[in-house]
């Protein structure tokens, strides 16, 4: 299209075009072919609009309102988190678990390595455990000689 037509064709649509664009109009067949598909989609276009003015329903404003609301006082976990009962429901598996764990870990804490749960830590209790018939790694008379010898100064 032209510029004229380009320039003149909301007014030629609203019925206000000038001389010298009907003149082009009648001059240019490109144009004018242009400018009737533009004119006959305008008009299709105004058959579409309603003379009547749609309203929504009396209770559609209150129904908006009262989602907004809803969805701010969710939470803003979004899909991640189904909601408050999906926490609890991990919180107390986590303390299950970790009480099992415990409970586990308590029970083998007395059975560390062949030693059993009677023997003391301090160094009487090491030196009066020791039994010298036993048959034994040499590690062990070391590490109870330098507990006797660390109690021998007290």
């Amino acid at each position: 299209m032209h510029d004229l037509v380009v320039n003149e064709l909301e007014e030629h649509l609203a019925g206000t075009a000038s001389m010298e664009f009907h003149a082009h109009l009648a001059a240019c067949p490109a144009c004018r072919t242009e400018v009737e598909s533009i004119a006959q989609v305008s008009q299709l276009l105004a058959e579409l609009r309603s003379d009547t003015e749609m309203a929504p329903s009396p209770y559609f404003y209150t129904r908006v309102a009262a989602s907004i609301v809803e969805h701010q006082n969710t939470d803003h976990w979004g899909l991640l988190a189904p909601g408050a009962a999906f926490f609890r429901r991990v919180a107390f598996a986590s303390l299950v678990v970790l009480a099992c764990l415990g409970s586990y870990l308590v029970m083998r804490e007395g059975d560390v390595s062949g030693m059993s749960v009677t023997r003391g830590t301090d160094a009487a209790a090491v030196i009066a455990q020791h039994d010298v018939t036993d048959d034994h790694a040499a590690s062990s008379d070391r590490n109870l000689m330098l507990v006797t010898l660390a109690s021998y100064g007290e």
